[in-house]
């Protein structure tokens, strides 16, 4: 048994978001290093040469604090937000679910950070040694929310290995109309030009139609976005067993594996290939993120299997990862991309 299979009853006890902070807390104490991993795990995207695959989504590190300990733990790279112009303090608590009987979580924390400037002070006083993306987003009452995506983008691109703009979140009202029509158009466009050199990628819901992943794949090919990721959380309710299940907010992990997984294959076929895609949603082991890289992902994230995987489980990814590339007859993550 693990340790952490110990500890988790303990954790569990507390309130969700309260035990969240405590682990923040705890790894911003963890000593800087970087983790050894097998060379057939690296990866190149967008140009940055990632050590593995297996990354961490925005929403763990809110605040820019803690990534030099989550590369510690094994990460190939870390996203930290999501950075909003202003600091706010999101919606109401309680707003951060566990369902243990589904191994999921439901949130909707609304956004709640301390703000672009402080956070991305704190990430360039703290540079880690490894690639650190910043994830902006819009504030909840901005009247002008492209151009708070432009200001995020623009202020980001200083410190950022690469930028991600979060128009998926179903915890803001109406920030998934950016996903579609003239207003993607619109947004890109002003993104495009305040990112300087920094890539950029887009972060996109599960719950969208065919027709709306064929005008979102075309948006950004057409307008020079870098990667897709694939996807944020889900406002659909599959049957679920926990007593937490009719919690408004975003539902993440287990649930939204097979979702996620036939939304990135349809990304696939609407890109034809020719835009690099990032795996998120219900990801939690070696063989769920091989099974995205094999349906087009170059790179994974996780973030709800953390809850109850625990803080190794990154580093028991990358080890157990090169062993299934091997067995299908693949040198390197690269050559496994879309090939399932």
């Amino acid at each position: 048994m693990r340790a952490f299979d110990l500890v988790r009853p303990l954790l569990f006890r507390i309130d969700a978001e309260r035990a969240h902070a405590l682990t923040i807390a705890g790894l911003t104490r963890l000593p800087e290093r970087v983790p050894k991993v097998d060379p057939v795990l690296t990866t190149t995207v967008a140009g940055i040469a990632f050590p593995n695959p297996i990354g961490l989504a925005a929403g763990v590190d809110k605040n820019a604090q803690a990534a030099a300990g989550f590369l510690t733990l094994g990460f190939g790279f870390v996203e930290v937000g999501t950075l909003t112009p202003l600091a706010q303090d999101g919606n109401p608590r309680p707003r951060l679910f566990r369902l243990p009987a589904d191994r999921a979580v439901i949130n909707r924390m609304g956004f709640n950070n301390g703000g672009l400037d402080a956070g991305l002070a704190r990430l360039a006083a703290r540079r880690p040694k490894g690639i650190v993306g910043v994830n902006v987003g819009a504030n909840k009452d901005a009247t002008d929310r492209i151009a708070d995506y432009a200001t995020g983008v623009a202020r980001a691109s200083t410190v950022a290995d690469y930028v991600t703009v979060n128009i998926s979140s179903p915890n803001t009202p109406g920030l998934r109309g950016l996903q579609t029509g003239s207003e993607l158009t619109a947004l890109l466009a002003a993104v495009q030009a305040a990112r300087g050199t920094v890539p950029i990628f887009l972060k996109v819901a599960p719950d969208l139609d065919g027709p709306q992943i064929d005008g979102i794949a075309r948006a950004a090919i057409d307008s020079g976005i870098d990667a897709l990721i694939v996807s944020n959380t889900t406002i659909a309710r599959p049957p679920l067993r926990s007593r937490h299940a009719s919690e408004a907010g975003g539902l993440s992990g287990v649930p939204l594996r097979g979702p996620a997984l036939q939304c990135l294959r349809d990304f696939r076929s609407a890109t034809g290939g020719a835009m690099p895609l990032i795996g998120a949603g219900g990801i939690g082991s070696a063989a769920d993120a091989y099974a995205r890289i094999r349906a087009g992902a170059s790179l994974v994230q996780l973030y709800s299997a953390l809850v109850y995987e625990g803080p190794g489980l990154a580093r028991r990814m990358t080890r157990d990862l090169p062993a299934l590339l091997t067995r299908d007859g693949f040198g390197s993550v690269t050559e496994a991309v879309g090939t399932g």
